[in-house]
């Protein structure tokens, strides 16, 4: 990684991924997840849903929505958070494309 001197002190800086930051296992699935809970969020709170409603939306219960909400989303799969997003009216469009790079990227991006 990369350092810089801001204002004096010394900081360190990371990837677009802090899950591969910290070295986590799986950083790029979950990255994807994690992505993918917080346009949940956004989407429940742009629609003024309840809790509730978002569960019965998304076909969860709400305390499921109430640990979603809190970034608690190792319980779940990615498709089961993109079949939440469907279920709260958002499509969603996977691409794959070539990279230059050895190894490709997951890469989650919101319009």
């Amino acid at each position: 990684m990369n350092k810089r001197i801001i204002e004096g002190i010394e900081v360190e800086v990371g990837s677009s991924n802090v899950f591969a930051d910290l070295d986590l296992p799986d950083a790029d699935k979950l990255k994807i997840k994690s992505g993918l809970t917080v346009q949940i969020a956004k989407a429940i709170c742009e629609q003024g849903l309840t809790q509730a409603e978002a569960a019965n939306r998304m076909g969860l219960t709400q305390p499921k929505v109430s640990s979603l909400l809190r970034g608690e989303f190792s319980n779940f799969s990615e498709r089961k958070l993109m079949d939440c997003l469907n279920r709260l009216g958002y499509d969603i469009e996977i691409r794959v494309r070539e990279t230059t790079e050895p190894v490709g990227h997951l890469v989650l991006t919101h319009a």
